[in-house]
């Protein structure tokens, strides 16, 4: 018998975590088809909301945000890199060189959420692509609305919507409930509004979870 779960995936495209802990995910799930279906949405939060046009040098931001040196900050890219390689997420070997402001993303998102539902996983995982792989600055247009024609969505659409302020209230609105639920990190995993996986955990952690959780709703 399957067990429907809903989860929300509350994560921000500038964390490295959040595309391990994405990918960790949709492997464990493949793992229980058959056993957990789920109807998955994805949430909105900032890691560095005042983060200005044109972003930051990522060096300079981890320095100033966490204390780290550039021998600290080079050995956990070599730690994400392995992770993200583990659930077949390919970093760039480089790194990403600066960091961004991602509010245009999330309420690209926003909008994919409510109009296209099921596309809004591919745009998702297109802008990590985007961001991770490719370095590319996630506030520029031209790299949202490509994401957006990876994904197969209406470009003319979201660049109405990057156009204006469409849908800011929306996404504030969301980041401050989870703020209110105690999410103040990122990937947070929240299934079924009660139970919580935190962090870009491995993909047998996720498996584990999901059936015991899907077990108690029978």
């Amino acid at each position: 018998m399957t067990t429907t779960l809903n989860i929300d995936f509350v994560s921000d495209i500038s964390c490295p975590w959040c595309a391990i802990g994405l990918a960790a995910l949709e492997q464990a799930l493949t793992h229980l088809q058959g056993e957990v279906d789920v109807q998955m949405h994805l949430q909105p939060f900032e890691l560095n909301p005042q983060l200005p046009a044109g972003g930051q040098d990522i060096s300079e931001h981890l320095t100033q945000k966490y204390g780290s040196t550039a021998q600290q900050q080079a050995q956990i890219r070599d730690t994400i890199r392995q992770r993200g390689a583990e659930v077949g997420f390919a970093f760039n070997p480089s790194g990403r060189g600066r960091i961004y402001n991602t509010f245009a993303a999330h309420r690209l998102l926003h909008w994919a959420g409510l109009e296209a539902p099921d596309r809004q996983l591919a745009l998702k995982k297109a802008l990590l692509v985007a961001c991770h792989s490719n370095s590319q600055a996630m506030d520029s247009p031209e790299v949202l609305l490509a994401a957006v024609t990876q994904a197969g969505l209406d470009v003319t659409r979201a660049k109405n919507i990057l156009a204006s302020d469409e849908f800011t209230q929306e996404v504030r609105a969301a980041q401050a409930f989870y703020a209110r639920q105690g999410i103040h990190s990122v990937p947070a995993v929240i299934i079924n509004d009660r139970h919580l996986i935190s962090g870009g955990q491995p993909v047998a952690v996720f498996k584990q979870a999901l059936r015991q959780i899907a077990a108690t709703q029978v």
